[in-house]
């Protein structure tokens, strides 16, 4: 009876058990995004990201990173190209949004330019925006949010494509 118990187990692992091919998925197009130092700062009510100091890459803590002020300077934003690297330069658009932007253009930061470049054979792109001080102190802190925009060849991550700056005013 054992024998016979032990063979039917035996014989039913054998033949109840099988390969499932499980069909590759490969992710071939591209798409560009902000950098992963702009996800750790999630804005509450809203569907991206509301960065209050200077992204600095690689920082050892978010809070040995200066606050993003009037007098800040510059800012620059790295973008990520999500897919294969490129033998040509791959071009990005970038646009304020307005519904959302609080910050004046020449007031409070200079004009955007429009357009990015992911230089060829990279995954790392980078945009730079000049903050200008207006000379006039605030209690109430500005913001600028930015959007990557699709072009004719590069699409814009639906997750990650914008980004807000919220700049003191004191």
């Amino acid at each position: 009876m054992k024998k016979i118990l032990t063979s039917s187990i035996l014989l039913c692992i054998l033949f109840l058990t099988g390969c499932v091919k499980n069909e590759l998925t490969v992710f071939t197009s591209s798409v560009v995004e902000f950098d992963a130092a702009s996800w750790n700062a999630n804005a509450a009510g809203r569907t991206y990201p509301m960065m209050t100091r200077v992204p600095t890459f690689n920082a050892a803590t978010p809070s040995s990173q200066p606050a993003l002020t009037r007098a800040t300077g510059s800012v620059t934003l790295r973008v990520n190209l999500v897919g294969a690297q490129s033998n040509t330069p791959i071009n990005f658009n970038i646009a304020v949004v307005a519904g959302e932007t609080t910050a004046v253009d020449g007031t409070h930061y200079s004009a955007i330019t429009g357009s990015g470049t992911i230089p060829a054979n990279s995954s790392f792109g980078t945009v730079t925006i000049q903050l200008l001080n207006s000379g006039v102190a605030s209690s109430t802190p500005r913001d600028l949010v930015l959007e990557l925009v699709g072009n004719a060849t590069t699409k814009a991550s639906v997750n990650y494509s914008k980004v807000g700056l919220r700049i003191s005013q004191l």
